[in-house]
């Protein structure tokens, strides 16, 4: 009985630690020489998805939204614990503005002007880094199309 209870317990605890890990391929971009290691979404579900119920993400990691059209692509935090930074980019990867997003709240961020991918890292990630609106995330050539 103990050791059928045993297995059980480290079944369950291994298949939350696979619910937490995610499946979606990763990518290399830059911004400058800081190197950041993303996560891509580039399909309508992987987006809805986005970081939601994500509790903690490493300090060089993020999330890049791949659209498949430059639009008005706005985002927010239903359901999201982990506080981010989202940088809205044009075509080219260049940053057309930096919103911060609070916690678990359903506030509008949206890009400036059209966006073609979103970037959300850490909060306070791109401050950090002196990153501002006109500078470039490199890597985006690599990116797969947006469906």
């Amino acid at each position: 009985m103990f050791r059928q209870l045993f297995g059980l317990c480290v079944l369950i605890a291994a298949s939350t630690v696979l619910a937490q890990a995610s499946p979606l391929p990763r990518v290399d971009l830059t911004a400058g020489f800081h190197r950041i290691e993303a996560e891509v979404a580039a399909n309508q579900a992987d987006r809805s998805q986005g970081l939601m119920n994500r509790r903690s993400m490493a300090a060089n990691q993020g999330m890049i939204f791949v659209f498949p059209q430059t639009a008005t692509h706005c985002f927010w935090m239903k359901n999201t614990p982990l506080p981010l930074s989202i940088a809205f980019l044009d075509e080219q990867g260049k940053i057309i503005n930096i919103d911060e997003m609070a916690p678990e709240t359903e506030d509008n961020h949206c890009p400036a002007r059209p966006a073609r991918f979103a970037l959300e890292m850490n909060a306070g990630w791109f401050k950090a880094k002196g990153l501002q609106a006109g500078a470039t995330i490199g890597g985006v050539d690599r990116l797969p199309p947006g469906r």
